[in-house]
């Protein structure tokens, strides 16, 4: 929503600054939104009025060390000039709060602003009255909250207050936000205090989790009566993660929440404020030195090392299924006999899943699928049985806004693939937030948690996940001679215990398709334009018989029917590989299809919509939803994919999900499986020869002289896809 105040500062520093130049910015945009942009313009300006040459959107230690020097105490009396004063009341609008007009004046009601501002950052003992602190500018200048906002919880802003109430006046210490949220910078806070409270000078004190602050916190047990500021950082840790406790003193509740609370993190259940239990609230990876039940690592596991790790007391072992190097890290894919190796020595083994998945760009719902399909692959060639969890690897510090925009797609991506393709579950390796996000949209079972990435943003500022199996807390070495193993060290909450019984080990299939090499792209559609112009149908336009109808076929050029198809290249690879079949005869139905649509397709799709149809072939294949039904049906009873059976009644759901080109292409595919069963010949295969391949393509197209004639012209087709998608398949 528009303010007018905060666009009437918007265009103070517009006007002021030469529209940005002098500050070395753009203009800024005058909508009336408080904003990043605003809020960089203001600090900027603020900087040029107090004399700082080298201008920087950030309010660092150089600008509060210039205010701290020249004017330590904002008022009527010490605002310096009419300009500053404007900059402080537009900074006092753009927060929510009276400037009192943008006319330079510190006025009554600007000096009524400040002291609530203050008291709403709860540092209103340590700075009292109405003058502005160089810390408090400092807390002003940016874009934190200090009321309750997103149904923030008043006991956390509470505890915000109360931090910044107490430790505001120490040197490193900077004003919090008083929202209600746990974040990165109230977990570093909460360090800090400790460290204050445990007698650390500024400049010792570093919100760093070191061996002072441990070994000061070790000489803080605290228990059922304990009282103070001791417990009420205790209390206050218990409540920044989530627990459902009071925050003050260290009562018989309190107690019993902590024992909950040491039960679901896999800590000795005591009731006590132990080392621990402080590390655990405090830091994600809490007590490095503790030995859990289970590691991951790169390495194989050879006779040795499963003695020394069984030994150590380890039973769980998480290996990678796939290491698309054959460079780097050589053992990082489990190896031949490897788990054997950990059966034999009465170990269990967990499945990872990761090519690359370091940054953003890396995450959308395609690469979900595809990630999805090569680890189906895989556990099934290592001989991974049903119902065992795949970890899929978020590998980086994601921002909350990435894991809306990429990784949940992505996310979304494996899940359906792996619901679909297979009886496997589905897992995710990431920082806190990540893996809670991802799982509260459904799309993983479990969780195992990078903790040991303790300055990541994800896991600063967030409670362990609900569902975490496994948690990384610290890189170590195991055993001695043959035996020794350097592994990642993670606790098991018990919740997934790998599988220590395995399959027997499938064969790699060969000769499996492969995404088109995009060299081969602009002679393939020269190829296939030379085929269909032979056959009758130009680039543009075209002319023939579809559903009784003489129709033109004038919706869909060649090249944009074939430019659709590439740029889903990687679902059809995926679906032929899991399925064992061409892609080239799911590619060829559909160019055709989407090559011929016509004016009549449209009308039909909007009769169904409008409810004067029930159904009408649609979407990229050009499929009735009846027909989808019974080929999913089909392929569901002869466990090729997995689903609840459909009925009629499904007709109208289904036709709506085959708009949707992920869902229209798989079922083509399904549907030339249950045609071969129609046709009466073998269900496609790689070798299915070209007989058996164009009955297939003629019997998408129903029955009759009509359906032998689209088959006669697909098998070219056909045949021009494969061509190409078997020089790919040629490493």
């Amino acid at each position: 929503m528009s303010d007018e105040m905060v666009l009437r500062a918007q265009r103070f520093i517009n006007s002021t600054y030469n529209n940005g130049a002098t500050l070395g910015i753009s203009k800024v945009e005058e909508d009336g939104r408080t904003g990043w942009g605003t809020m960089y313009a203001l600090t900027r300006a603020l900087q040029y009025e107090i004399g700082i040459t080298a201008l920087s959107n950030s309010f660092g230690p150089t600008t509060l060390a210039t205010l701290q020097t020249k004017y330590p105490s904002l008022n009527a009396s010490t605002v310096p000039s009419w300009i500053f004063g404007c900059i402080l009341q537009s900074a006092l609008y753009c927060k929510g709060y009276d400037g009192g007009g943008i006319d330079g004046i510190y006025n009554d009601r600007v000096r009524a602003a400040v002291i609530q501002l203050k008291q709403d950052m709860g540092v209103d003992g340590a700075f009292p009255g109405s003058s502005l602190e160089p810390k408090v500018v400092k807390a002003l200048f940016n874009m934190d909250a200090y009321v309750t906002v997103n149904n923030g919880s008043g006991q956390i802003r509470s505890i915000q207050r109360w931090l910044n109430g107490r430790y505001v006046n120490r040197r490193d210490f900077f004003i919090i936000p008083c929202d209600g949220h746990h974040s990165r910078d109230v977990a570093k806070s909460m360090l800090l205090a400790i460290q204050y409270e445990l007698g650390m000078a500024d400049g010792t004190a570093n919100g760093v989790f070191g061996p002072g602050t441990q070994a000061g916190l070790r000489s803080h047990t605290l228990s059922v009566g304990s009282t103070g500021t001791w417990a009420q950082l205790f209390t206050a840790a218990m409540v920044l993660n989530a627990r459902e406790t009071s925050f003050g003193d260290f009562t018989g509740a309190v107690q019993a929440e902590v024992q909950e609370f040491q039960a679901f993190a896999a800590l000795p259940v005591n009731g006590t404020g132990d080392f621990q239990t402080w590390a655990s609230l405090l830091v994600s990876h809490g007590d490095q030195s503790r030995r859990g039940e289970a590691c991951d690592g790169v390495t194989k596991i050879t006779p040795a090392r499963a003695q020394a790790l069984a030994a150590a007391g380890y039973k769980y072992i998480g290996r990678y299924l796939y290491n698309p190097s054959s460079t780097s890290l050589p053992e990082k894919q489990i190896q031949p006999g490897e788990l054997d190796t950990i059966k034999q020595y009465g170990l269990r083994c967990f499945p990872i899943y990761q090519t690359w998945s370091r940054d953003a760009d890396y995450f959308r719902y395609s690469q979900g699928c595809v990630d999805a399909s090569n680890a189906i692959e895989w556990a099934r060639i290592h001989g991974f049985k049903p119902g065992s969890i795949i970890y899929f690897a978020v590998d980086y510090d994601a921002l909350d806004s990435e894991v809306t925009s990429y990784i949940l797609p992505h996310f979304q991506g494996i899940y359906r693939t792996i619901g679909e393709l297979s009886d496997y579950g589905v897992g995710i390796y990431g920082p806190r937030n990540v893996c809670q996000r991802v799982s509260d949209a459904g799309y993983a079972a479990a969780s195992f948690v990078s903790d040991m990435s303790s300055g990541f943003s994800g896991n600063l500022g967030y409670p362990l996940p609900t569902n975490w199996a496994f948690d990384q807390i610290a890189t170590i070495w195991v055993g001695s001679g043959d035996g020794q193993i350097e592994i990642d060290n993670n606790i098991a909450s018990g919740r997934d215990t790998g599988q220590g019984t395995f399959n027997p080990t499938a064969p790699i299939t060969e000769d499996l398709d492969v995404d088109l090499k995009a060299s081969y792209k602009p002679t393939l559609l020269h190829d296939i334009q030379t085929y269909l112009t032979s056959i009758g149908v130009p680039e543009t336009g075209g002319e023939g018989w579809k559903d009784g109808d003489w129709v033109t076929y004038n919706q869909v050029t060649t090249t944009e029917a074939f430019n659709f198809v590439m740029e889903a290249d990687w679902l059809f690879t995926n679906l032929a590989r899991a399925l064992k079949l061409r892609k080239a005869l799911i590619q060829a139905p559909v160019m055709w299809e989407l090559r011929k649509l016509n004016p009549l397709d449209p009308l039909a799709d909007d009769a169904v919509r409008a409810g004067l149809k029930d159904d009408s072939s649609t979407g990229w294949g050009q499929i009735f939803a009846w027909v989808a039904i019974e080929a999913r049906n089909y392929c569901v009873q002869q466990g090729i994919i997995n689903g609840l059976p459909l009925s009629s009644s499904d007709k109208r759901a289904v036709w709506d999900l085959l708009q949707d080109p992920h869902y229209n292409i798989p079922t083509a595919a399904y549907l030339t499986i249950y045609n071969a069963h129609q046709v009466g010949i073998p269900r496609p295969s790689l070798t299915t020869d070209q007989a058996d391949t164009q009955a297939l393509l003629a019997r998408y197209n129903g029955t009759g002289d009509g359906a032998q004639q689209y088959g006669r012209e697909l098998i070219g087709l056909y045949n021009v896809l494969e061509n190409y998608n078997s020089l790919s398949r040629v490493q």
